[in-house]
């Protein structure tokens, strides 16, 4: 194995232990009873009994955890050829990146809430503070996800389009592509809190699947020592 491929080995294991760092945090946020009242699936009883700690460690493993994601991300730019797709490459994963951070502290905070209230005296209000806080601002959460998609959406041009030294077919191994065949998964399995935790986690397991595939095809890239890892 060459230093560049040991290299981008290291940065694809770096972006597995932020798959691991926010995957852990979704699984401590919702693993648990899976019932639940009113319009909000994830508010469930299950999650009135999370002890605080859990949320806390689930928010503290975020900043490593973004850390990592952004070293493996990036690190993919050294298998783009065209010096302007690189480029729209790279600004497109900084606002990708962006909003990780938003969206876990931005769900955290309610089920934090629900659960300290149900428990603290407020339980008859718990439910319809939570889901009024939720719609007030879940125009977070589609902002936030117009902005991590386009660069998943454009690695899969890139790859397809024969701009990176990948070949076409791994285009297809592409985050969203993951997402949409776990996410469908879901519906197999039973309604445990497994599945609850699992759920909550698509995202970061989806980014394993990712990193894993991106290293078994860029290995066997013969020409990807002519490139200079940043």
């Amino acid at each position: 194995m060459n230093i560049k491929n040991k290299r981008m080995l290291a940065c694809l294991l770096c972006g597995i232990c932020g798959c691991l760092c926010y995957g852990i945090g979704d699984w401590l946020m919702m693993y648990g009873e899976t019932s639940h009242q009113g319009k909000l699936f994830w508010l469930t009883e299950g999650v009135t009994n999370i002890p605080a700690w859990r949320n806390n460690v689930a928010m503290i493993l975020a900043f490593p955890g973004i850390i990592f994601y952004g070293i493996a991300l990036f690190c993919l730019e050294s298998l783009i050829k065209p010096e302007k797709t690189r480029k729209i490459y790279h600004y497109l994963n900084v606002f990708g990146l962006t909003p990780w951070m938003c969206l876990h502290i931005f769900y955290i905070m309610i089920l934090y809430l629900y659960a300290w209230m149900t428990n603290n005296g407020y339980s008859e209000a718990a439910l319809p503070a939570c889901e009024a806080l939720f719609q007030h601002l879940s125009w977070v959460v589609a902002a936030s996800e117009i902005m991590m998609v386009p660069v998943f959406i454009f690695w899969f041009y890139a790859v397809v389009s024969g701009k990176t030294f990948l070949p076409k077919k791994a285009a297809f191994f592409n985050v969203l592509v993951f997402y949409v065949v776990l996410k469908a998964l879901t519906v197999l399995l039973p309604n445990t809190a497994f599945r609850s935790g699992f759920t909550n986690g698509l995202m970061s397991e989806s980014m394993v699947l990712f990193f894993v595939v991106i290293w078994l095809f860029s290995r066997k890239i013969e020409n990807f020592k002519e490139r200079t890892l940043p």
